[in-house]
């Protein structure tokens, strides 16, 4: 299935190069179907990249998922034009009364400020707060992972002593979770950031948070609650193949000090060679496994979001999985599985 962006929006006609198959709403809407409501809160400072990394993602599912982008209104973006933030994009005072299927929130360049020297941190807290009576499941990107894992489990962000730049080894830790069925046991992540999660306060909290994949470089670098309401990716699995190699050659132009050099990235660490993009296959996995677990277990009826997630019910009650007129056509009904993801009957 494909997906639903809004009329115009630049990173068409990328996706339609990369053979991606997207639909403009007016398009989507003459199908009968009722297909998974997303919401993107766009925190970079590079909106079309990032939209267009994320669509790539949310593309490799069969699924028909409808898309709409939130911003913040408390800070103005300088790398977009305001154009295009006017027609694409909302602030919070537009979606409070609904509700949706899924949110991603995107990461940030400000891991060397406090959260609260954010000068959105007020309204990211309101967002958050919305979020998690009104989605069903969130899935946050590095400084989002971060700020989210403080504001709502008190996890303590810890400045690294260099930047963790490159792509790393993660070691699964659960064969059996759902988000992460079909991973390799090892498999690679990229990284860009000055700062981490403490681990022993993730450990705290071990009755709500799980953490799924870890590596001795970059620790955890995928983390969820128990119930899968929310999902933390410390790292960039949504980068392009040459997003770190832009960045490097960004840095270097602008004779910064201390420039790291991308760490298992380049070819015998050879700059002039073309990058390896060996992060793809799990990244494309895990977003689909994602947005196949919500589909699987999010109510047909999205306005009963708020009362699962107050009763923390979420995945529990069958009954509301399905389209009034009766269950799907291929007779799959999801079961409550033991304690990781779902089985079928």
């Amino acid at each position: 299935m494909p997906i639903n962006i809004p009329a115009g929006l630049p990173a068409r006609a990328i996706l339609d190069s990369e053979r991606i198959f997207a639909l403009e709403k007016p398009e989507a809407e003459q199908q009968e179907i009722r297909p998974l409501k997303l919401v993107i809160l766009n925190l970079m400072p590079k909106k079309i990249e990032t939209e267009t990394q994320l669509l790539r993602l949310i593309s490799k599912s069969p699924l028909q998922v409808d898309i709409d982008f939130m911003k913040t209104s408390s800070h103005e973006s300088t790398h977009v034009s305001a154009d295009h933030l006017v027609k694409f994009y909302e602030t919070l005072d537009a979606f409070e009364d609904n509700c949706y299927d899924g949110l991603v929130v995107t990461g940030a360049p400000v891991e060397h400020m406090a959260f609260e020297d954010v000068d959105y941190w007020d309204e990211l807290v309101r967002i958050l707060d919305w979020a998690g009576s009104h989605v069903f499941s969130t899935m946050y990107l590095c400084w989002g992972a971060m700020a989210a894992l403080h504001q709502r489990y008190g996890v303590h962000k810890i400045d690294l002593p260099e930047k963790l730049f490159g792509v790393f080894p993660q070691f699964l830790q659960d064969e059996y979770c759902f988000l992460t069925n079909g991973f390799d046991e090892v498999c690679l992540q990229p990284h860009s950031r000055v700062a981490g999660v403490d681990e022993e306060d993730i450990a705290a909290r071990s009755d709500e948070l799980q953490v799924l994949t870890w590596g001795p470089a970059a620790g955890p670098g995928l983390i969820a609650t128990r119930d899968f309401s929310e999902v933390f990716a410390l790292g960039h699995w949504e980068y392009a193949k040459d997003t770190l190699a832009q960045e490097y050659e960004r840095d270097m132009k602008r004779g910064l000090t201390n420039v790291p050099f991308p760490a298992n990235y380049y070819p015998d660490d050879n700059p002039a060679l073309e990058p390896l993009f060996s992060w793809r296959a799990h990244a494309n996995l895990l977003w689909r496994n994602w947005l196949n677990w919500v589909y699987q277990t999010t109510p047909y009826d999205l306005s009963e979001i708020p009362r699962l997630r107050a009763e923390k019910k979420l995945g529990t009650d069958r009954t509301l999985r399905h389209a009034p007129a009766g269950p799907r056509a291929d007779g799959f009904e999801p079961l409550l599985g033991d304690g990781y993801g779902l089985t079928e009957r």
